[in-house]
């Protein structure tokens, strides 16, 4: 029986209907329905024979779930009604009482908040793979020279190894943002009804309990009109997927053949339908692309709950698709970055040559003066002439004489400043903590494997 007397148009009902994506919370709509048939028998709410039935209806569904035979009907409107048609259509009038004492808003968003608490789990762990990936692979590289950059110009000499773990401490804090997003789903939103409570002496610590959540929603118009958690994790997802695409960016970027720094395994790269010689970083490129897609989720869900009055309306329908497909989106992304870096190979040679640029030299040579007792901003005026000299002479730093060294600065002591130029000394001379120094890259090492044991540790 229903007050409406038309059926929906066909166009309303399409907009209307979300069971093509809502389908995924199946197993957290069982889980969840198993627990409130239990709490309702042991309030003596609904009968005992009522909760039996109701389980064993709800233990067919979960299988049923499980391996896709679940028998979904033309007329289903979203997976809520689906299992319910389901558990009454096998348990009989008993089907009929489950849904007492919660309405579908506080139902689906304690399915949402469950989903997210899986994914934000299931990203966290990710993370800490990837971050274990990048640890190791810095190890391997810890002494291996390279050019840093600045504006993708020459800068600075460092180690691979340095490098490397400049993404471990980036994925670090991902993986810390995703532990964070746990809270948000800690208050356990069943028991709000549609928004004002239910005419029932529910219990919903006990739901919360079974539920795996940390407490209860204290407010019920707020309980079921939150989604900062979807928001949490979306923002997470945003900054880790982004943080992803750097990483893709300079894998492009060095396994070209102006670069030739590293080359991706052929598990990892595609070829080309015309040019047989061809070997592209295509899954290194996805990284990149993947950033923004992820991002526009973020973005349109702050567009779908801005300015929403209170409390549920249909438009929260949209957080599912947002928050489904970012989930999607990160796990592959995380995965083939894992594969990628698990067996990427780096060109040492080729490394050591881009960090031989004595010109990388420049900032060391005007700390030199600085030691010597100049003011810094001297010492830059005074490397900077030393620079144009041998750019415009086509020499390199070394190449200059003694002379053009006493014509810059008076204080520049020949043997000090060829002793400076020599290979890997101005790499040692970073010797502050966090810097590219032997000793300050192992310490750092160490103190990277530290925080991801803690991150590890407290994930379980």
């Amino acid at each position: 029986m229903s007050r409406f007397v038309e059926p929906q148009a066909d166009a309303f009902r399409r907009l209307n209907d979300s069971l093509a994506f809502d389908w995924r919370l199946a197993p957290f709509d069982v889980q969840q329905s198993v627990a409130h048939a239990s709490m309702l028998a042991a309030r003596g709410i609904i009968a005992e024979q009522d909760r039996d039935a109701l389980h064993g209806a709800l233990a067919v569904v979960a299988r049923e779930v499980q391996d896709g035979t679940f028998p979904f009907d033309e007329n289903d409107e979203d997976v809520h009604m689906a299992i319910e048609r389901r558990v009454t259509e096998l348990a009989g009038e008993a089907g009929g009482r489950l849904h007492t004492g919660r309405s579908r808003n506080d139902q689906v968003a304690t399915d949402m908040a469950m989903f997210t608490r899986q994914a934000a789990l299931d990203s966290a762990a990710a993370a800490s793979t990837l971050a274990r990936t990048l640890i190791d692979l810095a190890e391997r590289h810890l002494d291996w020279p390279m050019p840093g950059y600045t504006h993708l110009q020459r800068a600075q000499p460092v180690y691979l190894g340095h490098h490397l773990l400049a993404y471990a401490w980036m994925v670090l804090r991902d993986q810390r943002r995703f532990v964070a997003v746990l809270e948000g789903t800690g208050p356990l939103p069943l028991g709000a009804g549609a928004l004002a409570g239910v005419n029932f002496d529910t219990d919903r610590v006990m739901l919360a309990g079974e539920l795996g959540f940390s407490g209860v929603a204290e407010n019920s118009i707020d309980a079921v009109s939150n989604r900062d958690y979807v928001l949490d994790y979306l923002a997470a997802a945003s900054t880790c997927a982004t943080h992803m695409s750097r990483l893709g960016a300079e894998i492009v970027l060095w396994s070209s053949e102006e670069f030739g720094f590293c080359e991706v395994s052929d598990a990892w790269a595609s070829g080309s339908s015309i040019m047989p010689q061809k070997k592209n970083p295509d899954a290194a490129e996805l990284l990149r692309a993947k950033a923004p897609r992820i991002a526009a989720h973020l973005s349109a869900m702050y567009g779908v709950m801005h300015g929403l009055p209170l409390t549920y309306n249909k438009d929260m329908q949209e957080d599912k698709e947002q928050l489904f497909d970012a989930v999607d989106s990160l796990e592959l992304v995380l995965t083939a970055a894992q594969g990628m870096l698990s067996t990427i190979s780096f060109k040492r040679t080729r490394l050591a040559e881009a960090a031989a640029d004595e010109l990388l030299a420049a900032t060391d040579v005007a700390d030199y003066l600085v030691k010597l007792g100049l003011p810094f901003r001297q010492c830059h005026g005074i490397v900077a002439g030393l620079v144009r000299v041998a750019v415009s002479s086509g020499r390199t730093l070394s190449e200059l004489t003694p002379q053009e060294l006493a014509d810059a600065s008076p204080l520049l002591d020949p043997k000090g400043f060829y002793a400076l130029l020599r290979d890997g000394a101005w790499l040692e001379s970073k010797v502050s903590r966090g810097g590219t120094s032997s000793a300050s890259v192992r310490a750092q090492l160490e103190h990277a494997r530290a925080a991801l044991e803690r991150a590890d540790s407290g994930q379980r």
